[in-house]
């Protein structure tokens, strides 16, 4: 039974995160403008573009808070013999667009910060998330995600139907300044990773 349900978890996160890249995959490339942003608390970027082979821009992808910032995306073949210039011309023009909301949740008695992939290429999905400081590192993967969104435990989450993502952290590492990095990989074993700067609240 156990199992069971381990599996339905599982496969719904996947679900979701497989609509997520399918629906992100029309548009080539990400230009936001910023503005004063409308919710404190949040943080939003797009990614850094991978070199694009066509010239086109797409102004539609823009965050809920107005505010954009450049997060650094980085591509990499781990298939042998092969370069980061081949993983990046055969990702040419594909962007991550995930948005990180710190407001304080009443609700909540720990600190986390909820996260949101509103953009991802096609074929690619999550695979690892990552919170680097000078002081700790967490890797957390898919399945363990989504087991911390079943017991509560510390580290990123994935709960419900993989409508719910986020970071729960201990008060110890309130006001820490750090990179947060999402990992995806698609199944010809390449990888996009995702980072941006943040000081957990």
């Amino acid at each position: 039974m156990m199992h069971t349900t381990k599996t339905i978890y599982l496969a719904s996160a996947l679900l979701v995160l497989l609509l997520t890249s399918a629906c992100g995959a029309k548009n080539t490339a990400v230009t936001d403008s910023g503005s004063p942003s409308a919710g404190a608390g949040q943080e939003s970027s797009s990614t850094a573009q991978v070199p694009a082979a066509g010239g086109g821009q797409d102004n539609d992808a823009k965050d809920p808070s107005g505010e954009a910032d450049q997060a650094e995306t980085g591509s990499k073949d781990t298939a042998a013999g092969s370069s980061d210039q081949s993983a990046a011309d055969s990702d040419a023009g594909k962007a991550i667009l995930i948005i990180i909301d710190q407001t304080p949740k009443p609700t909540t008695g720990n600190n986390s910060f909820d996260f949101v992939i509103n953009k991802l290429p096609e074929g690619y999905m999550l695979w690892e998330m990552q919170w680097v400081s000078a002081k700790n590192q967490i890797n957390n993967t898919l399945q363990e995600a989504i087991e911390h969104g079943q017991n509560g435990e510390d580290g990123f989450y994935i709960s419900g139907d993989g409508q719910f993502m986020g970071f729960f952290y201990p008060d110890a590492l309130k006001g820490e300044e750090g990179q947060v990095k999402f990992v995806f990989t698609n199944d010809q074993g390449k990888t996009l990773t995702w980072q941006k700067t943040i000081t957990l609240k």
